[in-house]
């Protein structure tokens, strides 16, 4: 009988194990043959204080302590590496540049840097000077070594006395005697508190225990790697972002991964790129930039998994006493892992949050699985 069982492998999870067994008995599943083999290790993860809402910039500004200095042996080398962000507007983008500047004002951090066409061009010299009309640039990003990060969990959890099974598909979700009692085609688990960080399933796995769904929608990312111009070297560009969300891409070990930002809902599934979402991509990025693509090296695709209002969902069920959430982190639970693992950790204990956390501006509510418009009425429903 343990403690906890965590239900999903991926950051959510790995992170939430880690926390929990710091005196407590875990145990962490895992329905693939390795942990992160979907969303975690398909992600191009930015630290970016300016992304996501309120709760989740809260989140952000929480999680830069552990990023910056993780405890001692976590992690062999900095899990944070200088990228500026480069936001690009066209001509009839000025409301969303707007916004955007509003953001940055909120953020406390080092205000953004207004660039006009010409210094675009230099910074990223593939830009067309006919298309860029405004520019901000945030120079207080970084990339994420999210695997560095992920097996630092994964590893921390280990030395916690966590067990980690692999292979582990849930198959049903009841009752025992103490607590729940959790079948898998790798054996059978009992332990006293579910908590479900499964990702895409995770309304899935809700079902199965008979707790109503918290109304998740997968929506599906593509992204690829392009080849640069020959003779070009764009190691030291930003990350080139469309105002709206539009595309985006940036350099990755030689090359650029790109992506059209693309948000398809999707049943839970091994996502798989989708050749139009490529095609997408390709025509977006060579309107903005001379980019010629001769050939794709690498697509892929990943799930990020959405609540209606794109925060977190995180807290006992109100329906069910020892069922914990930790899901819907979407787009963003890369670079809120370390704080969102320690309000997990907190509330799964009912104990109260961190007042670190909480001076981020961060509210407890706004994650809980009992907030309004919560539930499967916001369900999107994939054949």
């Amino acid at each position: 009988m343990f403690d906890f069982v965590v239900v999903g492998g991926g950051m959510a999870g790995a992170s939430a194990a880690y926390e929990l067994a710091d005196g407590a008995s875990v145990l962490l599943l895992e329905r693939e043959g390795h942990c992160g083999y979907h969303t975690t290790g398909r992600s191009a993860a930015l630290f970016s204080e300016t992304y996501g809402n309120a709760t989740i910039r809260s989140l952000t500004r929480a999680s830069r302590g552990l990023y910056e200095t993780p405890p001692a042996g976590f992690a062999e080398h900095p899990l944070l590496t200088p990228r500026n962000v480069l936001f690009i507007a066209r001509a009839d983008q000025e409301e969303s540049m707007f916004r955007m500047v509003e953001i940055f004002a909120q953020t406390g951090e080092k205000p953004s840097l207004a660039l006009d066409t010409d210094a675009v061009c230099k910074r990223v010299p593939i830009m067309r000077a006919d298309y860029v009309a405004q520019a901000l640039l945030d120079e207080t990003s970084m990339d994420i070594d999210v695997h560095g990060l992920h097996q630092g969990y994964l590893r921390g959890a280990r030395s916690r006395g966590a067990r980690i099974t692999v292979s582990a598909e849930v198959v049903d979700v009841d009752r025992g005697p103490y607590g729940w009692r959790v079948s898998t085609n790798n054996g059978q688990f009992e332990a006293r508190t579910i908590v479900n960080a499964a990702g895409a399933w995770a309304d899935a796995i809700a079902a199965m225990a008979g707790v109503a769904t918290a109304g998740l929608t997968p929506l599906r990312r593509t992204a690829m790697m392009l080849d640069l111009p020959d003779g070009v070297d764009g190691s030291s560009w930003p990350l080139v972002i469309d105002v709206d969300e539009e595309f985006y891409f940036k350099p990755d070990a030689g090359r650029l991964l790109a992506s059209p930002a693309d948000e398809t809902p999707s049943a839970p599934c091994d996502a798989q790129a989708d050749e139009f979402d490529v095609a997408v991509a390709i025509d977006r990025i060579q309107q903005a930039a001379d980019l010629p693509v001769r050939s794709i090296s690498r697509r892929w695709a990943g799930l990020r998994t959405f609540a209606a209002d794109r925060s977190p969902v995180v807290g006992f069920d109100p329906r069910c006493e020892d069922f914990f959430w930790l899901a819907g982190q979407g787009g963003y639970g890369i670079q809120t892992a370390p704080a969102l693992a320690k309000v997990a950790a907190a509330l799964a204990r009912r104990r109260t949050v961190a007042d670190e956390i909480l001076e981020t501006g961060f509210d407890p509510d706004a994650v809980s699985p009992a907030r309004a418009g919560l539930g499967s009425a916001s369900h999107v429903s994939v054949a």
